[in-house]
């Protein structure tokens, strides 16, 4: 039964939390199938992997540096890219990119509808394309197909546009907590990236699915990242002025990794051969760089590892640093499938690893923690990057759980963040592309003023009334002779005893008389009766809305004390002038204490 028969005739507050119920339980499933999906397709990259480069049957992720394909490295990426390539074109090309992107499309342009095609192909896609070779995560493909579930979740049963958003943004939060058991970060994700908004009827569903997705990883995979994390020595305060340094830098090798990809991707669109070539060209790329440097073929989480627990020399951490960057903005420029959180995280990490030992060798008496430093360097440069620094900052202590963690992590990931918004306003990782395709994005969100003004502050106050039984033809003249009345575009319309009854627009006027030049109608009988009204005491918000539903551009307001007694008339005018008093605060200084004691 649609939700609108099942709700028919029951008061608002009502509605809306069956449908909260509905969208909760829905949410529900979508966590514990998103888990399920995350778990499979975890295994299906093992699987491939395994087939690949060890030629044997088996799921456990392998260290692809003991492979021993030889030149033969080269060859499997390569043959993962046409696979890839042929699966964009005769399939979907929505599989291309690291999933978030096409998820925030879907939302934006698409009223978040994505195709079953696209929730089929993408995991199946990224696990060839990640058992190959791809330097990438299995986070990016789980977000985007937990979140095409969502929407087919959304599509198969009657919602709104809305509530399918919402359901979106859960099967894609249940992706992201199913991957690393961090459930808290995968909900703020979602807020960040996909909704811009916070209220009860997207955060409760979110949290439920984030907190079911979590508990099917402990279940099946068990507790923890997917990576160690070990225990770290912060250096708090002591290393405070180190750790600005590092935000300073991240902030710089975010827009630098940003560019640096959206350059690579802008190379392969000028090369001369179908686009069904490109990641077969990119793979060739990554094999060559895989030949030489084996840590950067594959999700590469035990490198990360590896990483966070301080077991790699400055010569492998720049290694590293180096070759798992290009190795990853060769191989998603080229418009392969796979994630971009984990390649990031590796490259971060080994930079801010090498940042530490180096600042060590300078200032031996700094005593810096490289782990530490390359925990927090691997938040802050996602988090600049996606202009979703609050989620990485909860990312990095999640998966610590370390509470020493969170000063560093603070001030590491804002100072990134400022930097990355200096040097590229208005562009991130995560949308580049859609900005490129026209589709603008608004990063930030705050409360509708209109939900902060009520009628009354809006209203105009002591509008004119007309009585019912006034001719027609006498209010035209009004209207054409200067009188006041003519500076009101609508009038209401009272009867003996001041009532409300109906309300009369010029249009009105125009209308009737150009069929009947000399009517003798009364204004009651040319106006609307039972207008749609306002009261002082609500929000603008509900009343502006009301305005919308009834297709009219303006509403006398009435008293609740004396529901038909008119105290006012709301009209485009007032509403504007609430926008406009906004404005003025953002923008409009006012003279402070400063000025007044040294005038």
């Amino acid at each position: 039964m649609p939700a609108s028969a099942a709700t028919a005739g029951k008061p608002a507050a009502f509605t809306a939390e069956f449908r909260m119920l509905t969208v909760s339980l829905l949410a529900a499933a979508i966590g514990i199938v998103a888990g399920v999906i995350a778990f499979l397709l975890y295994n299906l990259i093992g699987f491939f992997t395994n087939l690949f480069f060890f030629h044997h049957m088996g799921f456990v992720f392998p260290s692809l540096q003991t492979n021993t394909l030889g030149f033969w490295v080269i060859v499997v990426p390569v043959a993962g890219g046409l696979i890839v390539g042929l699966m964009a074109r005769y399939g979907t090309d929505k599989i291309r990119g690291h999933g978030i992107p096409e998820a925030m499309e879907a939302v934006l342009v698409n009223r978040s509808r994505i195709s079953p095609r696209v929730a089929v192909l993408k995991p199946i896609s990224a696990a060839i394309a990640i058992g190959t070779g791809g330097p990438f995560g299995a986070e990016g493909p789980i977000i985007q197909t937990g979140g095409a579930f969502g929407s087919l979740v959304g599509q198969v049963f009657h919602t709104t546009a809305a509530e399918r958003k919402v359901l979106l943004a859960c099967g894609a939060a249940a992706g992201m907590a199913a991957t690393f058991s961090t459930p808290i970060a995968a909900v703020i994700l979602a807020i960040e990236l996909l909704l811009f908004e916070f209220k009860a009827r997207s955060f409760i569903p979110l949290v439920i699915a984030s907190t079911l997705a979590t508990s099917i990883h402990i279940r099946l995979m068990g507790p923890g990242p997917m990576f160690d994390v070990g225990t770290h020595d912060f250096g708090v305060p002591r290393a405070l002025p180190f750790y600005l340094l590092l935000g300073l830098l991240c902030g710089v090798a975010a827009v630098g990794l940003s560019k640096l990809l959206y350059w690579v991707e802008d190379l392969f669109e000028k090369l001369p051969v179908n686009e069904m070539w490109w990641p077969a060209i990119g793979a060739l790329g990554l094999g060559i760089i895989g030949y030489f440097v084996p840590r950067v073929l594959g999700v590469g989480y035990d490198t990360i590892s590896d990483i966070l627990t301080d077991r790699l020399t400055l010569s492998v951490l720049v290694l590293v640093l180096v070759f798992k960057t290009l190795a990853l903005v060769i191989s998603l420029g080229s418009g392969t499938s796979g994630g971009l959180l984990a390649p990031t995280f590796m490259s971060s990490a080994a930079m801010g690893s090498v940042f530490a030992v180096a600042m060590n060798r300078i200032f031996p008496a700094a005593h810096l923690s490289p782990a530490a430093f390359a925990l927090v360097a691997m938040g802050a440069v996602f988090g600049a990057a996606s202009r979703a620094t609050f989620t990485f900052i909860i990312f990095a202590f999640e998966i610590t759980r370390d509470y020493n963690a969170v000063l560093p992590l603070m001030l590491v990931c804002v100072i990134a963040d400022g930097i990355a918004i200096w040097m590229q306003p208005g562009a991130s990782i995560m949308t580049e592309k859609l900005a490129r395709r026209g589709l603008k994005i608004h990063a930030e969100y705050e409360p509708d003023v209109m939900t902060q003004v009520t009628v009354g502050t809006a209203m105009t106050p002591d509008i004119p009334t007309i009585p019912a039984t006034m001719p027609l033809l006498e209010l035209a003249g009004m209207m054409t002779s200067g009188h006041p009345l003519a500076r009101h575009y609508a009038l209401p319309i009272v009867d003996g005893e001041e009532r409300l009854v109906a309300i009369i627009t010029r249009g009105d006027v125009v209308k009737r008389l150009e069929h009947e030049p000399q009517s003798s109608a009364t204004v009651l009988e040319a106006g609307t009766p039972d207008p749609v009204v306002a009261y002082p005491d609500e929000g603008l918000h509900e009343a502006v809305e009301r305005m919308l539903r009834a297709e009219v551009g303006r509403l006398p307001v009435v008293s609740r004390e004396h529901p038909k007694r008119v105290v006012g008339y709301l009209g485009r005018a007032g509403v504007m002038a609430a926008r406009m008093r906004r404005l003025e605060e953002e923008h409009v200084r006012e003279p402070g204490w400063w000025g007044k004691t040294t005038a």
